[in-house]
């Protein structure tokens, strides 16, 4: 048999002997059995491997034959992958707890000692059932990815980008975490929300946060969350953005702006599955896939001291990089096009395209501001217009090129926004250097980033 068909079973028993019994029995069936000794141990190997049946003892401390301990871990099994099939297995079986069991989801449930051949055909009936679950959803998505439901426009058809295509194909419908890289206005954040369309999560929320917008002071409260009276302006609890995406996938846009003190944190709970809320003592437990972006280079951010190593091993199963606008210019027709009928149906002009001039000046084009600032530069052309087309002198006073504008003619706004593209072009798109030659912090370099769409 191929070892892919085979079954995975994770057994919970406090006794060596059941444990062993049960490989004896049943790996000649093409069913291969890890075992736990204590619910601790067993939850751990739930969470760190794919298992299609579980089985779990009711009780696990010498002398008890309450049940409560395998209710609990039923609970938390329930919690964690309410999917996942559990058999129930104890020697003090009684009709009510079997009863309570089921209601408390369990798929099934079996007295000591048991018939093998009914343990066999119980095991494959709720394996094959969860695989056949699993084919349908996964199915189900790539209709849905075909058809286009709930799916964002990614407009990619230069070179540069297949090797892109490729890995959101492959990896989208995984549980893997990935760190999606490239320089500012790529368009990471399109990634993340197709990797989470693809996978067996689209169906639960998509939360994202924006780490550098995030003052230090607050991270640790908006990721964890907290609880009244925690500090002096929590007047009330408040869920956190991992529990906010329970079940679903998480998107942390410009991770290397964690703070170093809270990456500790953020390290647990990806590696646990477990957080406490700030203020509170409570442990509470999360499931939730890590898609992470960042326009810094992380290698070096650790050599640096500013990020943890083993967060970035953590957080980088798959890296996705988006090459800039620059080294796909084939794709700039498509994008300028895409973008002027959105703005053309939300501002009703009827501008139908681009003149030679212009489109020949858009390919020529740097574009350090990549996919965004060109969507920023289609849409104030479109207004400024006045005829059919979209010619050149639209564009030259644009976005692109506000920074050769005389004072006279700038507001304060966009004077700080050519400042601040000016730097960051001095600077390579690094974050650190700009913030550092402008005066601020990093935060608040991409807060008036984020505000003036650069």
């Amino acid at each position: 048999m191929n070892r892919q068909d085979r079954i995975r079973v994770l057994a919970g028993d406090d006794q060596p002997s059941i444990l062993e019994a049960l490989d004896l029995l049943l790996m000649p069936q093409g069913i291969d059995v890890d075992g736990a000794r204590s619910p601790r141990l067993f939850m751990e190997m739930v969470s760190e491997s794919d298992y299609d049946v579980v089985l779990i003892d009711l009780n696990y401390t010498r002398d008890t034959t309450s049940g409560t301990e395998g209710l609990d871990l039923l609970a938390r099994i329930r919690e964690f992958d309410a999917r996942l099939p559990v058999i129930v297995m104890t020697a003090w079986g009684n009709v009510e707890l079997a009863v309570e069991c089921i209601k408390r989801g369990a798929r099934d449930f079996l007295q000591k000692p048991w018939e093998n051949e009914r343990l066999v055909s119980m095991i494959r009936v709720h394996a094959e059932l969860r695989r056949a679950l699993r084919r349908t959803r996964q199915l189900e998505m790539e209709n849905r990815i075909l058809r286009g439901e709930g799916v964002p426009e990614f407009i990619a058809s230069a070179a540069s980008m297949q090797p892109v295509l490729d890995l959101i194909a492959r990896i989208g419908p995984s549980e893997a975490n990935v760190l999606i890289t490239g320089e500012h206005g790529t368009g990471k954040e399109i990634v993340a929300r197709l990797l989470h369309a693809a996978s067996p999560r689209a169906s639960m929320p998509l939360v994202t946060v924006n780490a550098g917008g995030l003052p230090e002071g607050t991270f640790e409260s908006e990721i964890f969350g907290h609880v009244k009276g925690a500090f002096t302006d929590a007047r009330s609890d408040r869920v956190g953005r991992f529990e906010m995406a329970g079940g679903g996938t998480l998107f942390l846009d410009e991770i290397a702006n964690v703070p170093l003190r809270q990456q500790a944190k953020l390290l647990r709970v990806l590696e646990t599955g477990e957080l406490e809320r700030v203020g509170s003592s409570q442990t509470r437990r999360v499931d939730v896939r890590l898609l992470s972006a960042t326009n810094a280079q992380l290698p070096e951010e650790v050599k640096a001291g500013n990020f943890r190593e083993d967060l970035l091993f953590r957080i980088n199963t798959v890296e996705i990089r988006l090459p800039a606008l620059r080294d796909r210019r084939e794709d700039v027709p498509l994008l300028s096009g895409h973008f002027l009928s959105r703005f053309r149906a939300r501002y009703r002009k009827e501008v139908t395209g681009f003149s030679a001039d212009a489109m020949q000046w858009m390919m020529q084009y740097a574009w350090p501001g990549n996919v965004r600032e060109l969507e920023h530069a289609v849409e104030r052309a479109l207004l400024l217009a006045t005829g059919a087309e979209i010619q050149q002198e639209n564009l030259s006073i644009g976005a692109a090129a506000r920074d050769t504008l005389s004072f006279d003619s700038m507001s304060i706004e966009e004077m700080e926004a050519g400042l601040i593209r000016k730097t960051l072009r001095r600077c390579d798109n690094n974050i650190s250097q700009a913030a550092e030659s402008l005066g601020l912090s990093r935060a608040a370099l991409y807060r008036r980033m984020e505000k003036y769409g650069l």
